[in-house]
C-alpha cells in the first residue's frame, strides 16, 4: 500500500512553528517513502474558523515549499458523511442523547492540547436516554462499557515516534477510567467531535500513517476503538515532538510572535526555520 499522510490544520488561527515542524516532517516522510502528501482543512469549529485563516494556511505552507493533492478536503462539506457513521453508531445503540453542561461539551468537540486540563469523566447522568428523546442542542455521547463490550478483540496499533515506539493495544479499565462516555457529537452545530472527525477522514483518504504532536496520544487509544466499531482501517501512528517557546510552554495559535507569517515579514526564509526547527 503506498505510504500516505497528511497535515490537517484547523482554520481559527494563524499557523505557527509547530506547525510548520509537524507539516514539513509528514512532507518529508512521505517524500522519503515516495508517497502521497494531502492537506486536509478540519473547518468545523464554525465558531472560529475564518476564511481568511484558510487562505493563510495555503499561502504559508506554499512558502514552506509543501505541495499537495487537490482537491482539498474540507470537513464543513461533508457532514452528512459524518453523520452517517454516527446513525451506524446509533443503530448498534452504542450512543445516547446528553443534555449536561454544554460548556464542557463544547470544549470536548475541539482537538486536546498539552497543558489544558481534561473535563472530568462523565458520570453518566443522561446514559440510558433512547436516541428517541433527543432534543435539539444535546450532545451525542460514546457509551463506553457498552461500546468495549460490542468489541470482538481488542483493537491496537503500532506507534513510530520516539517517545511511544511499539505496539499498543487497547486497555477497557484506562477508556473507562480515563475516557468514560466520550462526547462524539452535537446536533444544534451539526458537526461531530474532533476524534470522530478525523477517523472518518483517515479512513475515506487511504492514510496510512497519521503523523502529529505527541500531546495526541492518548486520544489514539479513543480513535482506534472507533475505528474497530466502524470496521474502518487502522493505521500507523507517528506521535512527534512538540515545538516549545523559550519557557518551555507548548506553542499555540494566539502565540502570534511564533506564527510563520511574522517570520515570513521579518525576512526569515524558509531554511532558516528549517534549521531552527532542527530539521
Amino acid at each position: 500500500m503506498t505510504f500516505t499522510t497528511r497535515f490537517a490544520p484547523s482554520p481559527t488561527g494563524p499557523l505557527h512553528l509547530g506547525h510548520a515542524y509537524s507539516a514539513w516532517l509528514s512532507y518529508d516522510m512521505a517524500c522519503a517513502a515516495q508517497g502521497r502528501f494531502l492537506l486536509r482543512i478540519e473547518d468545523t469549529d464554525t465558531a472560529r474558523a475564518r476564511p481568511q485563516w484558510e487562505s493563510q494556511i495555503y499561502d504559508d505552507l506554499h512558502w514552506l515549499g509543501l505541495t499537495w493533492e487537490t482537491p482539498v478536503l474540507r470537513q464543513s462539506e461533508h457532514l452528512a458523511r459524518y453523520a452517517a457513521e454516527l446513525n451506524k453508531l446509533a443503530e448498534l445503540d452504542l450512543i445516547y442523547p446528553c443534555s449536561c453542561k454544554r460548556s464542557d461539551i463544547r470544549a470536548a468537540l475541539s482537538a486536546p492540547q498539552e497543558g489544558v486540563r481534561a473535563s472530568p469523566i462523565y458520570p453518566g447522568t443522561c446514559r440510558g436516554r433512547p436516541m428517541s428523546s433527543r432534543q435539539p442542542g444535546d450532545a451525542l455521547r460514546l457509551d463506553m462499557a457498552r461500546a468495549l463490550n460490542h468489541l470482538q478483540t481488542l483493537p491496537s496499533f503500532t506507534e513510530t515516534g520516539p517517545a511511544h515506539a511499539g505496539h499498543h493495544i487497547l486497555s477497557p479499565q484506562l477508556m473507562l477510567q480515563n475516557t468514560g462516555d466520550a462526547v462524539l457529537g452535537r446536533k444544534e452545530i451539526e458537526t461531530v467531535s474532533y476524534v470522530l472527525a478525523a477517523v472518518i477522514d483517515d479512513a475515506k483518504q487511504t492514510i496510512t500513517t497519521v503523523i502529529r504532536g505527541k500531546d495526541l496520544f492518548e486520544t489514539t487509544f479513543l480513535q482506534i476503538l472507533l475505528q474497530a466499531l466502524l470496521a474502518l482501517p487502522t493505521p500507523t501512528y507517528h506521535h512527534h515532538k512538540l515545538i516549545r517557546d523559550d519557557d518551555g510552554k507548548r506553542l499555540a495559535k494566539r502565540d502570534d510572535a511564533r506564527s510563520i507569517a511574522k517570520y515570513r515579514a521579518d525576512g526569515a526564509t524558509p531554511q532558516t526555520i528549517r534549521t531552527l526547527l532542527g530539521l
